[in-house]
């Protein structure tokens, strides 16, 4: 019995990794460090709750809720003198194989993502960048539908004042 959960796990995991990582890189800013704490302290989560998932009806928008809440729970934690490091590696660009335009426009948003208030950036990234409905969103941060459009609105605006004229070289205006 406590291989089958293991092997069940396992194959969850592997499936759903790769997405809770892209997820918590935009959460994190790019911090690629905190996004690797933070799927692991999912995962972990996870596993803890794997006899009882069936009777979790979707496990994989389950775990986003974890990394979600985790990562507000970990902001919330976060010591004055820790700050993310403001500048990417060169090494980062090259191995991603992608095109200086396309390179230049992710760092811009991630950038632009980082200086937003953690729960701005799970809100922006939980609606636009998986997907979900207002109430889904709501549900994974513990709120109203009614503050999640609020907060959706004003970090939008906080994103657009923030990013500025920059976007538009990006769009070929």
């Amino acid at each position: 019995m406590r291989q089958g959960r293991g092997d069940g796990f396992r194959e969850f995991a592997e499936g759903r990794s790769g997405h809770l990582y892209r997820s918590a890189c935009l959460l994190a800013s790019g911090d690629t460090h905190l996004a690797e704490d933070l799927v692991q302290e999912t995962l972990g989560r996870m596993y803890l709750l794997w006899g009882r998932v069936s009777r979790i009806d979707n496990p994989a928008a389950y775990a986003q809720t974890v990394l979600v809440r985790a990562f507000l729970t970990h902001q919330r934690r976060r010591s004055a003198g820790e700050r993310p490091v403001g500048e990417f590696p060169e090494s980062g660009a090259a191995a991603a194989g992608s095109g200086s335009g396309d390179t230049a426009l992710r760092l811009t948003l991630l950038e632009a993502l980082g200086r937003l208030a953690p729960k701005d950036r799970a809100v922006l990234v939980l609606r636009y960048w998986e997907d979900r409905s207002i109430e889904a969103t709501a549900d994974a941060m513990n709120t109203s539908s009614a503050a999640v459009r609020t907060r959706t609105s004003r970090a939008l605006g906080r994103l657009r004042e923030q990013l500025g004229g920059s976007m538009s070289e990006f769009a070929g205006l």
